[in-house]
């Protein structure tokens, strides 16, 4: 028995340390993924001997002038965090040290383009009523970035669902245990948003054991006026 269990704890322990090297892999491809853009405009800049353009951020393309451009991913099962850019800005990461479990989220001044403020939410373990109060102070015309880490919907209650359907989302109220979910809404929006993933935790889709695959999502926001 004793010679048993060894075995079935080196397994677990293989099991969890491929399981991590996976993760590192993934971790690298996004950022791979958010540079690509950029390496590949110097490529062929270089090529035909004009200036190198990269665009901000990553993009596979530029935004129109009074937008900001923006790129992001959803966090890697339990461990790789979420990463938010803006105008070749990284708000959120976990070089940056300043993700967490749960919903992560940034503000964003909707005229300037300025972070404001940053912070995470533990969904699983925590109290939804910090971010109740976080999301109810929220200013007028304000962009909100949000980004998913390991498990965001546990401790989320109906108050705090409506509260971010506000902001422009559309998938809250089926967010689930361990779905992925990234979203980018605002502060006053008249409309849902547009710029919004969602993927459910499934056992027979799953990429990782017990996490669905990272989502990425990128795009131009449009720059509040009034």
């Amino acid at each position: 028995m004793v010679r048993i269990g060894g075995v079935l704890k080196m397994a677990a322990v293989i099991s969890t340390f491929i399981l991590a090297i996976y993760l590192v892999f993934q971790l690298l491809e996004i950022r791979v993924d958010f540079q690509l853009g950029s390496m590949l405009s110097r490529s062929v800049s270089i090529k035909d001997g004009s200036k190198p353009v990269g665009h901000k951020c990553g993009l596979s393309k530029a935004c129109p002038v009074g937008q900001f451009a923006f790129k992001m991913a959803s966090g890697a099962a339990s461990v790789v965090g979420p990463k938010m850019c803006l105008e070749d800005k990284m708000l959120m990461s976990a070089v940056k040290n300043n993700v967490g479990r749960g919903i992560n989220i940034a503000l964003v001044d909707g005229r300037t383009g300025e972070l404001n403020k940053t912070d995470s939410f533990d969904m699983w373990s925590g109290n939804v009523a910090p971010l109740i109060q976080f999301l109810k102070e929220i200013k007028e015309g304000t962009v909100v970035m949000m980004a998913s880490f390991d498990d965001p919907a546990t401790k989320l209650n109906n108050e705090a669902r409506k509260l971010i359907a506000d902001l422009g989302s559309s998938a809250i109220n089926n967010l689930g245990f361990r779905d992925n979910w990234i979203f980018v809404g605002g502060k006053g929006i008249k409309t849902k948003s547009p710029f919004e993933q969602h993927i459910k935790n499934k056992a027979d889709t799953n990429k990782f054991e017990g996490w669905p695959e990272v989502l990425e999502m990128e795009g131009c926001i449009p720059r509040r006026e009034d």
